[in-house]
């Protein structure tokens, strides 16, 4: 199979699902089955991944966004609930942070951690283009690693948009392209290393190589800054982690 994505615009009522141009209608359908699959051993392959380095990238996350006793959170995409247990302890019982997923396996992994941790937050199933809030409701909007598997990023940015308040932000970590005398290397431990760490941890290959053309296909920092820029957010502005194999984006609703 070929490593090198093709850019291509898909036509009006297809889009990419990594490497590959399928019906706007089918790719929910293909994520949720990623993760419906990988809900079990997500946070033990993020750490070998990573080798541990996802942590350090939310928890610089959490700084930045500087969320304060009483403020209400809004966590998209939450997964194992790494943020929302994060910003739990930050906004105090006074406060009130939501987890949420499209993913029901996923949320149901990140409620019961959350549990084990003595959090009890609410959690909701919910589509990040279609946010089931009111508007000007959340202070901080985040979504950690995923904004790539969303079909449209311009309607799911817009509709974080719309539920934060007036001087909230909005913080999307994510992959992101990596510094140019990085690509080699990391290509090669993309298209090799994580499908075989998918088969040998999770019995899930196909999906990590999903995550790999994923990451290929997502914006780059300027592309989703640019992205940003056109919903509505001001003061975008980025930081690359790891060399740019991750950034961090961060955009505010005046």
């Amino acid at each position: 199979m070929s490593t090198t994505p093709d850019h291509t615009p898909p036509s009006s009522d297809t889009t990419h699902f990594g490497f590959q141009t399928v019906p706007e209608t089918e790719k929910a359908q293909r994520v949720a089955q990623v993760f419906h699959s990988v809900a079990e051993r997500y946070d033990v392959m993020n750490d070998l991944m990573s080798m541990g380095l996802h942590r350090l990238w939310k928890r610089f996350t959490v700084a930045r966004a500087g969320v304060r006793p009483g403020m209400k959170v809004l966590d998209i995409a939450g997964g194992t609930g790494d943020l929302a247990r994060a910003f739990a302890r930050q906004a105090g019982p006074t406060g009130e942070v939501w987890l949420t997923d499209i993913n029901e396996s996923m949320l149901r992994v990140g409620r019961d951690r959350l549990l084990d941790a003595g959090l009890l937050l609410p959690v909701a199933v919910c589509d990040a283009e279609q946010l089931p809030f009111a508007s000007n409701t959340f202070d901080r909007v985040s979504v950690a690693f995923g904004l790539r598997n969303m079909t449209h990023k311009n309607r799911a940015l817009a509709s974080m948009l719309r539920v934060l308040r007036p001087g909230g932000k909005l913080l999307v970590l994510e992959f992101s392209r990596i510094a140019r005398p990085l690509e080699p290397a990391y290509d090669w431990y993309s298209f090799n290393v994580l499908p075989w760490l998918g088969r040998k941890v999770a019995n899930d290959e196909g999906s990590y190589r999903y995550l790999a053309e994923s990451i290929r296909m997502h914006p780059d920092q300027e592309t989703l800054a640019s992205l940003m820029r056109e919903v509505g957010f001001e003061r975008v502005q980025y930081f690359n982690l790891a060399g740019g194999v991750v950034a961090l984006h961060e955009g505010i609703k005046l």
